[in-house]
Parts: structure tokens; C-alpha cells; sequence
């Protein structure tokens, strides 16, 4: 049967506002439009950190767009509760090396796990480092991320570093909607491919030429 982590994570926020606690909570964040919905969603319960680690994003300039973005919406954004940005390093080795031979898997497979897994777990290790309550990632907003993998491999990560992990899938209740229509609002760069140059490519191989120019 499978597992609803939307409720999961509502019984779990239930719980702390019965005890009136408001925890330290690392959020994974892949980019502003999909942590902007999230925030809206977690800010009123947790003390947050985001953190972005994504050394899959490429090119660089790519990664360095997505940073300024998310430090313009969450200056801009009217927090009920902290909210900070950790920027972790840019390590695009990693991905390479993780992704060698799975360069032509289609988006969504093998090498989307490995890429999961490689930034959970590095986000776990910061969460046991910086002793936070609960760790989490925004990646399963978006409908093309599999929020089952994403919440095995998180509780794999909790278990191993001692740090809860928030059950979740954002994209419930009208989540990536909500990420859509608060881009709109705060007038962020909305990217259309996940990161990688893979699924760049792959986004490129379904576009026409005259799509391609007028990118």
C-alpha cells in the first residue's frame, strides 16, 4: 500500500503544535520556485535553513542563477518564522562521477536516484553536523520528482546520521500550483529543465530548432 507522506508530515506538524515546539529544520532547496511554496507551508512551524547543494546543475552560471533567486525570494518573502540560507560547494565531480554510464538513462531513472541520493546525504550529514531537529528536500514538489524514492532514500539517510527525516510530498494539495503562481508573483527565473546536462539535453532533443534559437 502506498505511503501518504502528505499525511505523514501533517500528523507531524500536529504533534509539535500540540507541544507548542518549533524545530530547527534543514530544507534541501533545488531552486527558488519550488522552495517558495514549501517555505509557505513549513515557515508557520520550523525554524529554517535552506541549503543548497545541487552539483548537478550545470553549467555553473546555471548554479549561480538559482542562488541569486533564491536569496531574492526569501528576502522578499514574509516569513512567520527564520528563515536562512547555507550554500554549500559547488562540486560538479561528484555528479559527473556518479552519473558516468547513465548518461543516456531517461529522466526520472537510475541516474535521477543517484543524483537524489548524492544530495540527501550529503544534507544529512549537515544536519547531524549543525545539530537541526529534522532534515528535508523541496525536490518532491515538482510532478516529474518520485516522492516515494525521495522519502526512502531520506529515511535511509535519518537512520544512518540520527535525524529525522519529514515525510512529505509538496506537490499534494495544490503544491506545485502554488510554486507556479508564487514565481509569477515574485518575478523569479523559472528554469525548464531539472538542472543537469543530461536532462538538458534531453529537453533539447524534444524542442524544434526555432524553440532552441528563441531560448
Amino acid at each position: 500500500m502506498k505511503e501518504n507522506y502528505r499525511l505523514m508530515m501533517e500528523r507531524t506538524i500536529a504533534e509539535l503544535r500540540k507541544r507548542d515546539e518549533h524545530p530547527r529544520l534543514l530544507l534541501h532547496s533545488c531552486c527558488a520556485p519550488c522552495s517558495s511554496a514549501v517555505l509557505e507551508q513549513l515557515t508557520e512551524d520550523f525554524d529554517i535553513t535552506l541549503y543548497y547543494y545541487n552539483p548537478n546543475i550545470s553549467p555553473e552560471a546555471e548554479y549561480l542563477l538559482r542562488v541569486r533567486e533564491l536569496e531574492k525570494f526569501v528576502a522578499a518573502f514574509p516569513a512567520k518564522r527564520s528563515i536562512e540560507i547555507a550554500v554549500g560547494p559547488y562540486e560538479p565531480e561528484r555528479f559527473y562521477a556518479m552519473a558516468k554510464g547513465l548518461e543516456r538513462v531517461p529522466e526520472g531513472g537510475e541516474r535521477c536516484t543517484g543524483c537524489y541520493r548524492m544530495r540527501l546525504e550529503k544534507t544529512a550529514e549537515v544536519a547531524r553536523e549543525g545539530g537541526f531537529d529534522f532534515f528535508t528536500t523541496t525536490l518532491s514538489i515538482s510532478p516529474l520528482k518520485d516522492a516515494q524514492r525521495l522519502n526512502d532514500i531520506g529515511r535511509e539517510y535519518a537512520e544512518q546520521v540520527g535525524v529525522p527525516y519529514l515525510c512529505s510530498d509538496f506537490k499534494k494539495k495544490d503544491g506545485y500550483r502554488r510554486s507556479c503562481a508564487l514565481s509569477k508573483e515574485y518575478g523569479l527565473y523559472r528554469q525548464d529543465y531539472c538542472g543537469c546536462i543530461y536532462s538538458k539535453m534531453e529537453r533539447d532533443e524534444r524542442l524544434s530548432p526555432e524553440q532552441l534559437n528563441n531560448g
